[in-house]
């Protein structure tokens, strides 16, 4: 079993379910002695995870010149097995050419495993990001992580205010969070419509002394911006439906972080299904000209992603294909073929799965 400082915020439940859900896409997405950059490095808590998945060479990139420095401590005190560079700048500001040109890119994997949601304070910083990731990743390499789940907040919050409606009480006397057993969310600004940029909110969990300050990742946007700096969506799903997908192979891997997630069959219990659903994973690829076939973007015309109010963008873009005649493509995977059953929110190439338990 993972095993957490005593007494630590480390020893929390959501803090272990995160840790789970970072290790279970190292495993799905980095094979060994591959290349890898990792955004918003942080001060290197996941070194173990890349020791374990024998990666071949790290680029770490943070803002924090604390956070560098205990990184490389980190790597030259444990001498890793892998060469490492480490870079102090903000990936959605500054244009990391210059700093890695000579740095051993491109990568095979570029990851941003917590950190996206803080560059969706404008667009010009997430498509600065896009455009880091797009020069730093090779052909075929992969650009995921894991962020906040905008669409479970944006559904949570639009049940508050269709229930203060219905009491008719206003705009006025809407609550400005949201609120379960396992955390508190709480917006900065009381509205009904969120811009798809700069909406920020406060997170704080359960028995937890910090809090976070995020803002909405709008799903639509992050696509539409990925594909401009020349990035292919894959797939975007919430990691409780992800876990559910792929029950029988992550059951023995979340066992490992806590006996009281899951029942006896392996499905999630309360707790551990409010707070992964919490989340989502978000996969893009920079597309390989030699490879076939090619990957498909499903295409958000920009007249249906112009709107975000009054209902969930997921269930927008499936309630406009069944009007308009129109059903999910496909999406193509070297020789997989999936159909896309939850918007383009579906489950994702067959591939890019465990092909068998942990």
């Amino acid at each position: 079993m993972a095993s957490f400082p005593a007494g630590s915020r480390m020893e929390l439940a959501h803090y272990r379910l995160f840790e789970f859900a970072k290790t279970a896409l190292i495993k799905i997405f980095v094979s060994p002695y591959a290349s890898v950059c990792d955004l918003y490095c942080g001060s290197g808590a996941d070194a173990d995870k890349w020791d374990e998945a024998q990666i071949g060479y790290y680029i770490g990139v943070d803002t924090s010149s604390s956070g560098i420095c205990d990184a490389r401590e980190t790597w030259e005190s444990q001498r890793k097995p892998y060469a490492a560079v480490f870079c102090e700048l903000d990936p959605s500001v500054e244009s990391l050419e210059s700093y890695l040109q000579d740095k051993g890119i491109p990568v095979d994997i570029v990851c941003c495993l917590q950190h996206l949601q803080v560059c969706f304070e404008s667009e010009e910083r997430v498509r600065t990001l896009l455009q880091n990731v797009s020069f730093l990743l090779k052909p075929g390499g992969y650009f995921l992580g894991i962020t906040p789940d905008s669409s479970t907040i944006w559904t949570k919050y639009q049940k508050i205010v269709e229930a203060s409606h219905n009491k008719g009480t206003g705009l006025k006397a809407v609550p400005n969070c949201i609120r379960t057993d396992n955390y508190v969310i709480t917006f900065e600004v009381e509205e009904e419509k969120f811009p798809f940029f700069g909406k920020k909110y406060m997170l704080k969990f359960a028995n937890d002394v910090a809090t976070e300050t995020n803002c909405l990742v709008h799903f639509p946007s992050l696509i539409r911006l990925a594909r401009e700096a020349g990035l292919e969506y894959v797939e975007i799903q919430n990691l409780a439906e992800f876990y559910d997908d792929n029950r029988i192979q992550f059951a023995t891997l979340l066992c490992n972080y806590g006996a009281n997630f899951i029942d006896p069959r392996g499905k999630l219990l309360a707790r551990s299904f409010d707070i992964l659903g919490l989340y989502s994973i978000f996969v893009f690829q920079k597309p390989d000209p030699d490879a076939a076939p090619p990957i498909l973007t499903p295409l958000i015309p920009v007249e249906d992603h112009n709107d975000w109010h009054g209902i969930g963008w997921r269930q927008q873009e499936s309630l406009e294909d069944e009007k308009n005649g129109h059903l999910e493509p496909n999406i193509s995977h070297g020789n997989a073929s999936v159909q896309q059953e939850k918007g383009i929110l579906g489950p994702g190439p067959a591939d890019l799965r465990f092909s068998e338990p942990l």
